[in-house]
Protein backbone atom coordinates (compact mmCIF):
# COMPACT_ATOMS: atom_id res chain seq x y z
CA UNK A 1 0.00 0.00 0.00
CA UNK A 2 1.37 3.43 -0.93
CA UNK A 3 2.46 5.77 1.84
CA UNK A 4 0.26 8.88 1.36
CA UNK A 5 2.98 11.14 2.73
CA UNK A 6 5.41 10.00 0.06
CA UNK A 7 3.03 10.32 -2.86
CA UNK A 8 1.32 13.45 -4.18
CA UNK A 9 -2.44 13.39 -3.70
CA UNK A 10 -4.93 13.60 -6.52
CA UNK A 11 -7.20 16.69 -6.59
CA UNK A 12 -10.78 16.39 -5.38
CA UNK A 13 -12.73 19.59 -6.06
CA UNK A 14 -12.89 21.01 -9.60
CA UNK A 15 -13.70 24.57 -10.67
CA UNK A 16 -17.15 25.91 -9.92
CA UNK A 17 -18.45 25.65 -13.49
CA UNK A 18 -17.69 21.92 -13.55
CA UNK A 19 -19.11 21.06 -10.14
CA UNK A 20 -22.73 21.73 -10.91
CA UNK A 21 -25.31 22.42 -8.23
CA UNK A 22 -24.62 19.96 -5.37
CA UNK A 23 -28.10 20.62 -3.98
CA UNK A 24 -29.58 19.06 -7.13
CA UNK A 25 -26.97 16.50 -8.20
CA UNK A 26 -25.13 14.36 -5.66
CA UNK A 27 -21.36 14.41 -6.32
CA UNK A 28 -19.35 11.23 -6.52
CA UNK A 29 -16.42 10.83 -4.12
CA UNK A 30 -13.05 9.78 -5.62
CA UNK A 31 -12.68 6.07 -6.31
CA UNK A 32 -9.51 5.94 -4.20
CA UNK A 33 -11.54 6.59 -1.02
CA UNK A 34 -13.28 3.56 0.43
CA UNK A 35 -14.85 4.48 3.79
CA UNK A 36 -18.57 5.14 3.86
CA UNK A 37 -18.71 8.79 4.97
CA UNK A 38 -16.52 10.11 2.15
CA UNK A 39 -19.55 10.67 -0.07
CA UNK A 40 -21.27 12.72 2.63
CA UNK A 41 -18.07 14.66 3.40
CA UNK A 42 -17.75 15.72 -0.21
CA UNK A 43 -21.42 16.58 -0.60
CA UNK A 44 -21.39 18.83 2.48
CA UNK A 45 -18.14 20.46 1.39
CA UNK A 46 -19.48 21.25 -2.07
CA UNK A 47 -22.75 22.59 -0.69
CA UNK A 48 -20.81 24.90 1.61
CA UNK A 49 -18.58 26.09 -1.24
CA UNK A 50 -21.50 26.51 -3.61
CA UNK A 51 -22.90 29.22 -1.35
CA UNK A 52 -19.94 31.35 -2.48
CA UNK A 53 -20.67 30.99 -6.19
CA UNK A 54 -21.09 34.76 -6.41
CA UNK A 55 -17.52 35.43 -5.30
CA UNK A 56 -14.80 33.53 -7.11
CA UNK A 57 -12.07 34.84 -4.80
CA UNK A 58 -13.78 33.52 -1.66
CA UNK A 59 -14.73 30.27 -3.39
CA UNK A 60 -11.13 29.66 -4.47
CA UNK A 61 -9.73 30.53 -1.04
CA UNK A 62 -12.16 28.31 0.86
CA UNK A 63 -11.82 25.50 -1.67
CA UNK A 64 -8.05 25.48 -1.14
CA UNK A 65 -8.45 25.07 2.62
CA UNK A 66 -11.27 22.50 2.42
CA UNK A 67 -9.37 20.49 -0.17
CA UNK A 68 -6.42 20.28 2.22
CA UNK A 69 -8.70 19.27 5.08
CA UNK A 70 -10.34 16.52 3.04
CA UNK A 71 -6.99 15.24 1.79
CA UNK A 72 -5.58 15.15 5.32
CA UNK A 73 -8.66 13.58 6.93
CA UNK A 74 -9.11 10.94 4.26
CA UNK A 75 -5.50 10.02 3.54
CA UNK A 76 -3.55 10.77 6.72
CA UNK A 77 -6.11 10.45 9.53
CA UNK A 78 -8.27 7.89 7.68
CA UNK A 79 -11.50 9.36 8.96
CA UNK A 80 -14.44 11.55 8.06
CA UNK A 81 -14.31 15.31 8.59
CA UNK A 82 -17.50 14.85 10.62
CA UNK A 83 -15.50 12.91 13.21
CA UNK A 84 -12.76 15.49 13.74
CA UNK A 85 -12.32 16.94 17.23
CA UNK A 86 -10.31 19.87 18.54
CA UNK A 87 -7.11 17.86 18.83
CA UNK A 88 -7.49 16.67 15.24
CA UNK A 89 -7.77 20.23 13.98
CA UNK A 90 -4.59 21.13 15.87
CA UNK A 91 -2.84 18.20 14.18
CA UNK A 92 -4.18 19.40 10.83
CA UNK A 93 -2.84 22.93 11.37
CA UNK A 94 0.56 21.51 12.27
CA UNK A 95 0.38 19.40 9.11
CA UNK A 96 -0.32 22.53 7.03
CA UNK A 97 2.65 24.29 8.59
CA UNK A 98 4.96 21.39 7.77
CA UNK A 99 3.43 19.26 4.97
CA UNK A 100 5.26 16.34 3.32
CA UNK A 101 7.48 17.38 0.41
CA UNK A 102 5.45 15.18 -1.92
CA UNK A 103 2.46 17.43 -1.24
CA UNK A 104 4.32 20.66 -2.12
CA UNK A 105 4.59 22.17 -5.61
CA UNK A 106 6.62 25.06 -6.99
CA UNK A 107 3.89 26.66 -9.08
CA UNK A 108 0.13 27.00 -9.16
CA UNK A 109 -1.49 24.73 -11.73
CA UNK A 110 -5.07 23.76 -12.51
CA UNK A 111 -6.53 20.90 -10.51
CA UNK A 112 -8.08 19.19 -13.53
CA UNK A 113 -7.43 19.17 -17.28
CA UNK A 114 -9.53 18.59 -20.35
CA UNK A 115 -9.30 15.27 -22.13
CA UNK A 116 -11.33 13.34 -24.71
CA UNK A 117 -12.88 11.46 -21.79
CA UNK A 118 -13.79 14.61 -19.90
CA UNK A 119 -12.10 16.24 -16.94
CA UNK A 120 -9.10 14.35 -15.55
CA UNK A 121 -6.87 15.09 -12.53
CA UNK A 122 -3.74 17.13 -13.22
CA UNK A 123 -0.77 15.10 -11.98
CA UNK A 124 1.26 18.28 -11.45
CA UNK A 125 -1.20 19.75 -8.94
CA UNK A 126 -0.21 19.93 -5.26
CA UNK A 127 -2.22 21.09 -2.21
CA UNK A 128 0.62 23.35 -1.07
CA UNK A 129 2.77 25.65 -3.19
CA UNK A 130 6.05 27.32 -2.28
CA UNK A 131 6.72 30.68 -3.87
CA UNK A 132 9.39 33.36 -3.96
CA UNK A 133 8.80 37.07 -3.61
CA UNK A 134 8.63 39.34 -6.61
CA UNK A 135 12.05 40.80 -5.78
CA UNK A 136 13.66 37.36 -5.27
CA UNK A 137 12.24 36.15 -8.58
CA UNK A 138 13.73 39.13 -10.39
CA UNK A 139 17.10 38.33 -8.83
CA UNK A 140 16.94 34.83 -10.27
CA UNK A 141 15.91 32.90 -7.15
CA UNK A 142 13.86 29.77 -7.83
CA UNK A 143 11.23 28.17 -5.63
CA UNK A 144 12.59 25.46 -3.35
CA UNK A 145 10.23 22.86 -1.86
CA UNK A 146 12.47 22.54 1.19
CA UNK A 147 11.89 26.20 2.03
CA UNK A 148 8.10 25.99 2.28
CA UNK A 149 6.69 27.77 5.30
CA UNK A 150 3.26 29.42 5.45
CA UNK A 151 2.91 33.05 6.41
CA UNK A 152 0.88 34.20 9.39
CA UNK A 153 -1.78 35.40 6.95
CA UNK A 154 -1.95 31.92 5.38
CA UNK A 155 -2.41 30.24 8.76
CA UNK A 156 -5.13 32.73 9.70
CA UNK A 157 -6.84 32.02 6.37
CA UNK A 158 -6.87 28.30 7.22
CA UNK A 159 -8.44 28.94 10.62
CA UNK A 160 -11.03 31.28 9.09
CA UNK A 161 -12.13 28.92 6.31
CA UNK A 162 -12.27 25.77 8.42
CA UNK A 163 -14.09 27.52 11.27
CA UNK A 164 -16.65 28.93 8.84
CA UNK A 165 -17.16 25.45 7.39
CA UNK A 166 -17.78 23.89 10.79
CA UNK A 167 -20.19 26.70 11.68
CA UNK A 168 -22.12 25.65 8.57
CA UNK A 169 -22.04 21.98 9.62
CA UNK A 170 -23.24 23.01 13.08
CA UNK A 171 -26.17 24.91 11.61
CA UNK A 172 -27.01 21.92 9.43
CA UNK A 173 -26.99 19.65 12.47
CA UNK A 174 -24.14 17.51 11.13
CA UNK A 175 -21.78 18.14 14.07
CA UNK A 176 -22.39 18.93 17.74
CA UNK A 177 -19.71 21.62 18.03
CA UNK A 178 -17.18 23.62 16.04
CA UNK A 179 -13.79 22.03 16.84
CA UNK A 180 -11.93 25.11 15.59
CA UNK A 181 -13.77 27.36 18.05
CA UNK A 182 -12.72 25.05 20.87
CA UNK A 183 -9.02 25.70 20.25
CA UNK A 184 -8.13 28.11 23.04
CA UNK A 185 -4.43 28.43 22.32
CA UNK A 186 -4.47 29.68 18.75
CA UNK A 187 -1.58 31.94 19.70
CA UNK A 188 0.77 28.97 19.45
CA UNK A 189 -0.02 28.93 15.73
CA UNK A 190 -0.61 32.64 15.16
CA UNK A 191 1.70 35.20 16.73
CA UNK A 192 0.22 38.44 17.95
CA UNK A 193 1.95 41.60 16.84
CA UNK A 194 1.74 44.60 19.13
CA UNK A 195 1.98 46.90 16.16
CA UNK A 196 -0.46 47.22 13.30
CA UNK A 197 1.00 45.78 10.09
CA UNK A 198 2.99 48.22 8.00
CA UNK A 199 1.03 49.60 5.09
CA UNK A 200 2.94 48.88 1.90
CA UNK A 201 2.96 51.88 -0.41
CA UNK A 202 5.18 53.61 -2.92
CA UNK A 203 6.79 56.94 -2.08
CA UNK A 204 5.70 60.29 -3.49
CA UNK A 205 8.67 60.49 -5.83
CA UNK A 206 8.02 56.92 -7.04
CA UNK A 207 4.39 57.76 -7.74
CA UNK A 208 5.44 60.91 -9.62
CA UNK A 209 7.70 58.80 -11.84
CA UNK A 210 5.07 56.10 -12.31
CA UNK A 211 2.37 58.58 -13.35
CA UNK A 212 4.75 60.55 -15.56
CA UNK A 213 5.85 57.30 -17.19
CA UNK A 214 2.23 56.33 -17.87
CA UNK A 215 1.66 59.74 -19.47
CA UNK A 216 4.75 59.39 -21.65
CA UNK A 217 3.70 55.90 -22.75
CA UNK A 218 0.20 57.16 -23.58
CA UNK A 219 1.61 60.01 -25.66
CA UNK A 220 3.96 57.67 -27.54
CA UNK A 221 1.50 54.84 -28.12
CA UNK A 222 -2.11 55.91 -27.39
CA UNK A 223 -3.63 52.68 -28.72
CA UNK A 224 -1.68 50.63 -26.22
CA UNK A 225 -1.25 52.94 -23.24
CA UNK A 226 -4.16 55.38 -22.89
CA UNK A 227 -5.77 52.51 -21.02
CA UNK A 228 -2.60 52.14 -18.93
CA UNK A 229 -2.79 55.79 -17.89
CA UNK A 230 -6.47 55.50 -16.99
CA UNK A 231 -5.86 52.35 -14.90
CA UNK A 232 -3.02 53.96 -12.94
CA UNK A 233 -5.16 57.01 -12.15
CA UNK A 234 -8.17 54.89 -11.16
CA UNK A 235 -6.21 52.63 -8.82
CA UNK A 236 -4.61 55.60 -7.07
CA UNK A 237 -7.31 58.28 -7.09
CA UNK A 238 -10.28 56.02 -6.28
CA UNK A 239 -8.40 53.42 -4.17
CA UNK A 240 -9.75 50.64 -6.36
CA UNK A 241 -8.83 47.03 -5.91
CA UNK A 242 -7.78 45.40 -9.15
CA UNK A 243 -10.82 43.09 -9.00
CA UNK A 244 -13.08 46.14 -9.01
CA UNK A 245 -11.95 47.08 -12.52
CA UNK A 246 -12.57 43.76 -14.27
CA UNK A 247 -15.76 41.93 -15.21
CA UNK A 248 -16.61 38.88 -13.13
CA UNK A 249 -19.63 37.02 -11.79
CA UNK A 250 -20.39 39.86 -9.38
CA UNK A 251 -20.48 42.75 -11.81
CA UNK A 252 -19.18 44.26 -15.03
CA UNK A 253 -17.81 47.79 -14.51
CA UNK A 254 -19.50 50.04 -17.07
CA UNK A 255 -19.09 53.67 -18.03
CA UNK A 256 -22.52 54.44 -16.56
CA UNK A 257 -21.10 53.50 -13.16
CA UNK A 258 -19.65 56.99 -13.27
CA UNK A 259 -22.65 59.08 -12.32
CA UNK A 260 -23.38 62.71 -11.47
CA UNK A 261 -25.64 63.72 -8.59
CA UNK A 262 -28.00 66.69 -8.37
CA UNK A 263 -25.21 68.93 -7.10
CA UNK A 264 -23.07 68.16 -10.13
CA UNK A 265 -20.67 65.95 -8.16
CA UNK A 266 -19.35 62.78 -9.80
CA UNK A 267 -19.25 59.37 -8.15
CA UNK A 268 -18.17 55.89 -9.17
CA UNK A 269 -20.30 52.88 -8.20
CA UNK A 270 -18.26 49.86 -7.14
CA UNK A 271 -19.08 46.28 -6.17
CA UNK A 272 -16.28 45.32 -3.81
CA UNK A 273 -15.28 42.56 -1.41
CA UNK A 274 -18.15 40.55 -0.03
CA UNK A 275 -20.39 41.86 -2.84
CA UNK A 276 -20.69 45.15 -0.96
CA UNK A 277 -21.64 48.17 -3.04
CA UNK A 278 -20.19 51.60 -2.41
CA UNK A 279 -19.89 54.98 -4.10
CA UNK A 280 -16.43 56.47 -4.49
CA UNK A 281 -15.71 60.17 -4.80
CA UNK A 282 -14.42 61.11 -8.27
CA UNK A 283 -11.98 63.98 -7.82
CA UNK A 284 -11.42 66.65 -10.47
CA UNK A 285 -8.13 65.09 -11.63
CA UNK A 286 -9.82 61.70 -12.00
CA UNK A 287 -12.59 63.32 -14.00
CA UNK A 288 -9.99 64.83 -16.34
CA UNK A 289 -8.41 61.40 -16.72
CA UNK A 290 -11.80 59.90 -17.55
CA UNK A 291 -12.46 62.55 -20.20
CA UNK A 292 -9.08 61.93 -21.81
CA UNK A 293 -9.64 58.17 -21.81
CA UNK A 294 -13.14 58.43 -23.28
CA UNK A 295 -11.88 60.78 -26.01
CA UNK A 296 -9.38 58.08 -26.96
CA UNK A 297 -12.25 55.57 -27.11
CA UNK A 298 -14.20 57.95 -29.40
CA UNK A 299 -16.88 58.46 -26.76
CA UNK A 300 -18.48 61.63 -25.45
CA UNK A 301 -16.41 63.51 -22.83
CA UNK A 302 -18.50 62.15 -19.97
CA UNK A 303 -20.87 59.17 -19.73
CA UNK A 304 -24.62 59.25 -19.19
CA UNK A 305 -26.85 56.76 -17.42
CA UNK A 306 -27.38 54.79 -20.64
CA UNK A 307 -23.69 54.31 -21.46
CA UNK A 308 -23.28 50.54 -21.12
CA UNK A 309 -19.80 50.36 -22.66
CA UNK A 310 -17.27 48.51 -20.47
CA UNK A 311 -14.70 50.59 -18.64
CA UNK A 312 -11.86 48.32 -19.77
CA UNK A 313 -12.92 46.89 -23.14
CA UNK A 314 -11.08 43.94 -24.61
CA UNK A 315 -8.77 44.61 -27.55
CA UNK A 316 -10.36 41.70 -29.37
CA UNK A 317 -13.95 40.61 -29.02
CA UNK A 318 -16.74 42.26 -27.08
CA UNK A 319 -17.21 42.99 -23.42
CA UNK A 320 -14.82 44.00 -20.72
CA UNK A 321 -11.54 42.50 -19.54
CA UNK A 322 -12.22 39.57 -17.21
CA UNK A 323 -8.67 38.76 -16.13
CA UNK A 324 -7.07 40.47 -13.14
CA UNK A 325 -3.79 38.97 -14.37
CA UNK A 326 -4.11 41.02 -17.55
CA UNK A 327 -4.46 44.25 -15.57
CA UNK A 328 -1.60 43.29 -13.25
CA UNK A 329 0.63 42.86 -16.29
CA UNK A 330 -0.34 46.31 -17.59
CA UNK A 331 0.53 47.91 -14.25
CA UNK A 332 3.73 45.90 -13.87
CA UNK A 333 4.95 46.99 -17.31
CA UNK A 334 4.41 50.60 -16.24
CA UNK A 335 6.28 49.99 -12.98
CA UNK A 336 9.17 48.45 -14.93
CA UNK A 337 9.34 51.40 -17.32
CA UNK A 338 9.30 53.85 -14.38
CA UNK A 339 12.03 51.82 -12.70
CA UNK A 340 14.25 52.14 -15.74
CA UNK A 341 13.66 55.89 -15.95
CA UNK A 342 14.55 56.30 -12.27
CA UNK A 343 17.80 54.42 -12.79
CA UNK A 344 18.71 56.72 -15.67
CA UNK A 345 17.88 59.69 -13.41
CA UNK A 346 20.33 58.52 -10.76
CA UNK A 347 17.66 57.41 -8.26
CA UNK A 348 19.01 53.93 -7.67
CA UNK A 349 17.59 53.42 -4.15
CA UNK A 350 14.10 54.61 -5.07
CA UNK A 351 14.24 52.49 -8.23
CA UNK A 352 15.21 49.39 -6.24
CA UNK A 353 12.35 49.95 -3.79
CA UNK A 354 9.89 50.23 -6.69
CA UNK A 355 10.97 46.79 -7.94
CA UNK A 356 9.08 45.06 -5.14
CA UNK A 357 5.90 47.14 -5.45
CA UNK A 358 2.65 45.41 -6.38
CA UNK A 359 -0.57 46.67 -7.92
CA UNK A 360 -2.32 46.81 -4.53
CA UNK A 361 0.28 49.28 -3.29
CA UNK A 362 -1.38 51.94 -5.46
CA UNK A 363 -4.57 51.62 -3.41
CA UNK A 364 -2.55 51.85 -0.21
CA UNK A 365 -0.69 54.89 -1.53
CA UNK A 366 -3.85 56.72 -2.52
CA UNK A 367 -5.44 56.12 0.89
CA UNK A 368 -2.25 57.08 2.75
CA UNK A 369 -2.05 60.39 0.91
CA UNK A 370 -5.71 61.27 1.29
CA UNK A 371 -5.93 60.48 4.99
CA UNK A 372 -3.43 63.30 5.57
CA UNK A 373 -5.87 65.90 4.27
CA UNK A 374 -9.43 64.51 4.25
CA UNK A 375 -11.72 63.55 7.14
CA UNK A 376 -11.03 59.95 8.08
CA UNK A 377 -14.66 58.90 7.76
CA UNK A 378 -14.73 60.17 4.17
CA UNK A 379 -11.64 58.15 3.29
CA UNK A 380 -13.11 55.12 5.10
CA UNK A 381 -16.29 55.24 3.03
CA UNK A 382 -14.49 55.76 -0.30
CA UNK A 383 -12.11 52.90 0.49
CA UNK A 384 -14.91 50.59 1.59
CA UNK A 385 -13.32 49.86 4.96
CA UNK A 386 -15.54 48.01 7.41
CA UNK A 387 -14.28 50.03 10.36
CA UNK A 388 -12.35 53.17 11.18
CA UNK A 389 -9.63 51.00 12.70
CA UNK A 390 -8.67 49.82 9.21
CA UNK A 391 -8.45 53.39 7.94
CA UNK A 392 -6.38 54.41 10.97
CA UNK A 393 -3.67 52.00 9.84
CA UNK A 394 -2.85 54.50 7.12
CA UNK A 395 -2.17 57.39 9.50
CA UNK A 396 1.59 57.82 9.75
CA UNK A 397 1.74 60.95 11.96
CA UNK A 398 1.92 58.97 15.21
CA UNK A 399 4.89 56.98 13.94
CA UNK A 400 6.63 60.15 12.73
CA UNK A 401 6.15 61.87 16.10
CA UNK A 402 7.25 58.76 17.97
CA UNK A 403 10.45 58.50 15.97
CA UNK A 404 11.12 62.23 16.23
CA UNK A 405 10.84 62.11 20.02
CA UNK A 406 13.31 59.22 20.19
CA UNK A 407 15.78 60.34 17.57
CA UNK A 408 18.02 62.39 19.89
CA UNK A 409 18.03 60.15 22.93
CA UNK A 410 21.51 59.50 24.32
CA UNK A 411 23.24 56.23 25.00
CA UNK A 412 26.11 58.01 26.70
CA UNK A 413 26.03 61.34 28.48
CA UNK A 414 28.42 63.87 26.96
Amino acid sequence: MKNPKRNPPSPIIDNLEFIGNPFKVAPQSPNWISFSNAQKDLELSLRFLYSYNGSSATFNSYRRELERLLQWAWQIEKTSILELQREHVEEFINFCINPPEAWIGIKNVARFKKSPDGRIPNKDWRPFVVSVSKEEFKRGKEANIGEYFPSQAAIKATFTAISSFYDYLLQEGEVSSNPVALIRQKSKFISRDQQAPIVRRISNIQWDYVLETAELLADQDPEEHERTLFIMNALFAMYLRISELVADERSTPLMCDFERDRDGNWWFKVTGKGNKNRRVTVCDDMLKSLKRYREHLNLSPLPNINDKSPILPKYKGSGGITSTRHVRLIVQNCFDAAHNRMLKGGLEQDADDLRIATVHWLRHTGISEDVKHRPREHVRDDAGHASMATTDRYIESDLRERHESGRNKRVREI
